[in-house]
């Protein structure tokens, strides 16, 4: 290899980045609003800076210059000239060390200090003010990574969405605690596919593992000082980098093993991502990266007033997608992790922000189009979270066809339904099917309503049958942070208890609120270890958590309790790929008859009769049978659900027609045994109180007689 260059040739404006080609390293910058941008090399720890070169060019507000002989591992960062006028929208800083935004890899800490805000923090101007300090010493480095290596052997599953199973985990939280884990590599990509955790996923039945995020985060200056830490990792500082905790051995390489060992054993890997807000918050937060280079670019700003930032987001500041080159980086990260990493989908946080023009969410927006015409990333999973802070934020079911969507209503009406509220026998049922009140238009199907009862937001399944009340105490806020109404009941005692009777009931609706979910059309979602009876004490918001409270409790998985609900859940999940009745593809209305008087949907009360008017809107808690037929292949699949969400057994006759019936499951019971006579003409049986049933019927025993017969 050659000596590095003292001087910048030209180089070129594309590609962005820092693009290794063999003989050197071209650097491209964009920066609609600077007047220069130096590059600044720093020797191999980063910590002294080495060389400074102006980039030498500016080709459609690209800045751009090429370092021959610079090879792979060389550490740089940017510093910006430009106005400083605040209520101009600009920021410029040049004391301020940059980040590129599209860095592959970053080295180092960052280490809060003072100077890593462009104006002076205790200055009476506060943000008009500007500060000289230098901040190098305290940022991490960008480092300039060789193309990567294309894997063909690396197949993704391309799991069929209507037979998608999802877990939402956290990368540090599935290992830290893992008693086969070597510690060596406990929190890192590494662990990601360590056999014990391929293994427990497979055994589950998970087709999809969503990752929260993974892209390069930073913890808040006031996290630190009050004592606690980003966990979550929903403050992206690079958008194309790997969070460098993560990196274990600081190897990229490590994350692209962990993806081809779970493709290896058919699971997909969903990344979650964070492309509504960066990490400098504010116009009192930080000059890291975005701000100091263009902020009038990169961020929305209040008009006539753009010293100040929309917040949309809450978080201080709301990246501006309708920006061509913010909308380009956006959609390159994309394709980066795609591409780089072969990455199965991304789950969108805040997603209605990405859809926002300066007039509102708009389904036709510039990022939403060109995300789904995009010939790599419209073949990956995409999911909203289809929701934020700002106005007209609240957009679930208005997301193009393609998308799949998180839906809060299925949690909250499951909730309800199991805590015994009144009258949720209508809208269980709708949920049950799918939610086609929601997202039936547009030709888009069942799968679109990704169902979940527990996310990373909010209490863990063994917490929402245990609290009423919030208990965040650990987060430092007073315990006013996380919402108030979650929906939950304690039965009794809040917390843990001894009380043999409370933890039974506990149990079986934890159980029934799980079957509910899987047995459910749409995308089920279950949060990591509810599968075995993870808590969090009560704590609702444990984004600043990173500890024994949030990382998962795998001792649990050896308890009786933790391997019971560990074997119902893979029941479930083995029920619902063996019957297509349970995750059908499209909507069922009951209009479709699979066989002569046997619509595809139908409900019945407990005398096996059809639902009346009076039925949807008994009060009580009455039980609610749901029956499902399917072709499947040259027969047909017929499955009867009934949920009891009642404080007392209810006996209940099976609807018609008539037939030879196998019970296969009783959520009462956590391990599933085949009854003495498997298959017998019943006609009713016993339903435990908070119990869910489901049966399926011998189609070539049907004795033929209509529905009103």
């Amino acid at each position: 290899m050659s000596a590095v260059s003292d001087s910048l040739e030209p180089g070129a404006p594309y590609p962005l980045g820092a693009t290794y080609d063999g003989c050197g390293v071209n650097f491209a910058v964009f920066s609609a609003n600077a007047t220069r941008i130096d590059l600044c090399l720093f020797d191999r720890k980063g910590r002294r800076e080495v060389a400074r070169h102006r980039l030498p060019e500016y080709t459609d507000e690209v800045w751009h210059g090429y370092l021959p002989g610079a090879s792979p591992g060389l550490l740089y960062g940017y510093r910006a000239f430009g106005p400083h006028d605040p209520h101009e929208g600009h920021r410029f800083n040049p004391h301020k060390l940059l980040i590129d935004p599209y860095a592959r890899e970053l080295t180092g800490e960052l280490r809060w200090t003072d100077a890593l805000f462009g104006y002076r923090l205790n200055s009476p101007r506060t943000d008009l003010s500007f500060d000289r300090r230098d901040s190098a010493s305290a940022m991490p480095k960008c480092r300039v990574i060789a193309p990567h290596v294309h894997w063909p052997d690396d197949h993704r599953p391309n799991i069929p969405p209507e037979d998608v199973i999802v877990m939402e985990a956290h990368l540090k939280g599935l290992s830290m605690r893992h008693p086969d884990m070597p510690p060596a590599i406990r929190g890192t990509f590494q662990a990601l596919s360590h056999p014990r955790i391929v293994e427990h996923l497979t055994k589950l039945g998970v087709t999809t593992l969503e990752l929260l995020p993974l892209q390069a985060f930073v913890t808040d200056r006031f996290l630190i000082e009050r004592g606690v830490t980003n966990y979550w990792g929903y403050n992206t500082l690079a958008f194309f980098a790997p969070h460098p905790a993560y990196m274990g051995r600081g190897e990229t390489e490590d994350f692209r093993a962990a993806i081809r060992a779970l493709h290896a054993a058919g699971i997909e890997v969903v990344m979650d991502v964070v492309y509504n807000h960066t990490c400098e918050g504010n116009e009192l937060g930080p000059t890291l990266c975005y701000r100091g280079l263009d902020n009038a670019s990169y961020y929305r700003l209040v008009p006539e007033d753009e010293r100040h930032y929309i917040n949309d987001t809450g978080c201080g500041n709301t990246l501006d997608l309708s920006h061509p080159r913010v909308l380009q980086m956006v959609l390159d990260s994309l394709r980066h992790w795609a591409g780089a990493f072969n990455i199965d989908g991304f789950r969108f946080d805040l997603a209605t922000i990405l859809g926002r023009e300066s007039y509102g969410y708009d389904q036709n927006s510039g990022f939403l189009d060109a995300l789904m015409q995009d010939p790599i990333l419209r073949t990956r999973k995409l999911i909203a979270e289809p929701w934020d802070p700002g106005p007209g934020g609240y957009q679930v079911g208005n997301f193009p066809p393609g998308f799949h969507e998180w839906n809060d209503r299925f949690r909250d009406t499951t909730r309800r339904f199991w805590r015994e509220d009144e009258r949720q026998q209508g809208d269980m049922a709708t949920r049950l099917s799918g939610s086609g009140d929601i997202f039936d238009h547009r030709g888009r199907r069942a799968w679109t309503s990704v169902n979940f009862v527990t996310a990373h937001d909010g209490f863990t399944l063994m917490d929402t049958v245990s609290y009423e009340t919030r208990h965040n105490e650990a987060n430092r806020e007073d315990n006013l942070d996380g919402a108030q109404d979650n929906h939950t009941r304690n039965w009794g005692v809040e917390g843990p208890t001894d009380d043999a009777t409370i933890i039974e009931k506990r149990d079986r609706i934890r159980r029934a609120m799980m079957a509910t979910l899987l047995l459910a059309h749409g995308t089920p979602m279950f949060l990591a270890g509810d599968e075995f009876g993870q808590t969090q004490n009560g704590n609702n918001n444990a984004y600043c958590q990173d500890n024994d409270l949030s990382w998962l409790d795998w001792s649990l998985t050896q308890t009786p309790r933790g391997q019971d609900m560990q074997d119902f859940v893979a029941r479930l999940t083995l029920l619902r790929r063996e019957h297509p009745s349970l995750r059908a593809q499209r909507y069922m209305h009951g209009r479709h008859a699979p066989l002569p008087d046997l619509p595809d949907i139908a409900w019945f009360n407990a005398a096996g009769q059809p639902m009346s008017v009076d039925n949807w809107n008994e009060g009580g808690q009455p039980p609610l049978g749901l029956r499902r037929a399917i072709e499947d292949g040259d027969s047909v699949d017929i499955t009867y659900m009934i949920l009891n969400p009642g404080d007392a057994e209810a006996s209940c006759a099976l609807p018609p027609p008539a037939g030879t019936w196998r019970l296969l499951l009783d959520s009462a019971r956590p391990r599933h045994t085949e009854p003495e006579d498997p298959a017998t003409e019943l006609h009713s049986l016993t339903v435990a109180a908070h119990s869910v049933l489901l049966l399926q019927l011998d189609p070539a025993t049907i004795t033929r007689k209509s529905e009103n017969g």
